[in-house]
């Protein structure tokens, strides 16, 4: 999609307009002005929507609309940039209207139509948020893409391809792990959750290292390519939709393939740990006693809380092999819990580090996404206990169980690293069968735009 800011816009073309609190002008058409309401005029070429306030979510959300209505009827229109000098609101009006083009038909036999060209009439210079926004958009339309891509055809070694391919292009360093060094170097929490696949894994290390780099800082993504629950088998209808348990890797993917386009100061690690988890011979079995890379030995009640016990052995790997790091966050479709507690929209903050985790909090709400804390006490610890183990994978309680997953992940952290670190659980947003604010059915890119916008806040 071009976008081409010009001063006026040209009335023969369809025209998006964003109508900010309530107005008389469009009575005749019944028009009332509410929150997210869409007016299409067809034969005036125009299609409005109402938003209540103007700030990112609402900026977002129209613009997605207006290019959502106006690819019907044509390739090319013009908007009228809402009156503002924010430029997260103007960054976010601007991906909206490119996140609204984004359709996933790579499997039907009809293809969709697509906007070619969007003409923003706007009085100030916004050329680099636009830049920014482009990237943004993209690379959260390419983590979509992945996540929504069937298992048959993205297997931990495709997803390796793909961590190449952006290594190649940014000028990245990028070392690819396959199941002999799992096993050789114990990292067997991970190795065992992979080893009934005919998909092997591959630990994954991508590495952006800009030369002034102001910080170190390393995104985990848990990338179960697929999640058929093992030998504590999912029921069919809850298997549906698995694919998407490799968003959080799907995600670290499209932030690594944008810092370099972004300029971003920072020097980042991206680790990824991609894996099938599946029924075999050789599946890995409740009751099994793991010892993670680190030496805590797990016991196994549910093969299914399987994504923990891969995000263990990468928090291992990056806290052997990256030094002086400032932050480490990870990406993870880990509970679904946290969807019961939080709803499918939103994403838990986890952590020891209060002023980290608001951190993460108040950069969401720049991004449009929503990310709410969940936090953690002294008294749920103790579901993890083992008589015969360090630590169970799953704990004795069926409440609270995306807090003690995340307190699970935390026992598999250094001491001195413990205030580094925050775990993102997106298992509500990254994935939802329906149209919702911005995002189409499927596949969201939950977490690139926000932890951008991170990074480079730090840059």
């Amino acid at each position: 999609m071009e976008i081409k800011v010009i001063d006026k816009l040209n009335p023969k073309n369809w025209i998006g307009e964003v109508v900010v609190g309530k107005t008389n002008k469009y009575d005749k058409y019944n028009f009332k002005c509410e929150n997210e309401e869409l007016l299409v005029l067809i034969e005036s070429r125009k299609v409005v929507v109402a938003i209540d306030k103007l700030d990112c979510d609402n900026a977002k959300i129209a613009a997605y609309k207006i290019t959502k209505a106006i690819k019907k009827y044509a390739d090319s229109f013009g908007v009228k940039l809402p009156k503002t000098k924010n430029k997260d609101i103007i960054q976010n009006f601007i991906e909206g209207l490119i996140l609204g083009d984004y359709e996933f038909d790579k499997y039907k036999s009809t293809k969709a139509n697509h906007i070619k060209k969007v003409e923003i009439a706007s009085s100030i210079k916004i050329s680099d948020i636009i830049h920014k926004a482009q990237i943004t958009a993209q690379s959260i339309c390419f983590t979509r893409d992945i996540v929504n891509s069937m298992p048959d055809e993205i297997y931990p070694a495709v997803m390796a391809q793909y961590a190449k391919k952006i290594a190649k292009e940014n000028g990245y360093e990028c070392k690819i792990y396959d199941e002999k060094y799992l096993k050789k170097e114990g990292y067997n929490a991970f190795y065992s959750v992979a080893k009934a696949s005919v998909h092997t894994p591959r630990l994954i290390h991508l590495i952006h290292k800009p030369k002034k780099a102001k910080k170190r800082v390393v995104i985990i993504g848990k990338g179960l390519t697929y999640d058929s629950g093992g030998l504590s088998l999912k029921p069919a209808d809850f298997m549906v939709t698995m694919k998407s348990d490799k968003a959080g890797a799907s995600a670290v993917l499209g932030i690594m393939n944008a810092l370099k386009k972004l300029n971003i100061d920072v020097e980042v690690h991206g680790i990824i740990g991609a894996a099938e988890n599946m029924i075999g011979a050789d599946a890995y079995k409740p009751d099994d006693i793991l010892v993670a890379k680190n030496g805590k030995t797990i016991e196994v009640r549910n093969t299914d809380a399987e994504g923990r016990l891969v995000l263990a052995d990468c928090l291992c790997y990056a806290q052997e092999n990256i030094k002086d790091f400032d932050y480490i966050f990870d990406f993870a479709t880990l509970t679904g819990a946290c969807v019961v507690a939080l709803g499918e929209y939103t994403s838990g903050v986890m952590g020891f580090n209060e002023e980290l985790k608001d951190l993460v909090v108040k950069t969401s709400h720049k991004s449009a996404e929503l990310y709410a804390p969940l936090p953690f006490n002294r008294y749920l610890p103790k579901l993890l206990k083992s008589s015969i183990a360090d630590i169970c994978n799953i704990a004795s309680s069926r409440y609270g169980g995306a807090i003690t997953a995340g307190l699970f992940l935390s026992e598999f952290l250094q001491p001195a690293n413990k205030d580094k670190w925050v775990h993102l659980d997106i298992a509500g947003p990254a994935f939802v069968e329906k149209e919702w604010g911005y995002n189409s059915h499927g596949a969201s890119g939950a977490g690139v735009g926000m932890m951008l916008r991170l990074l480079e806040s730090l840059s």
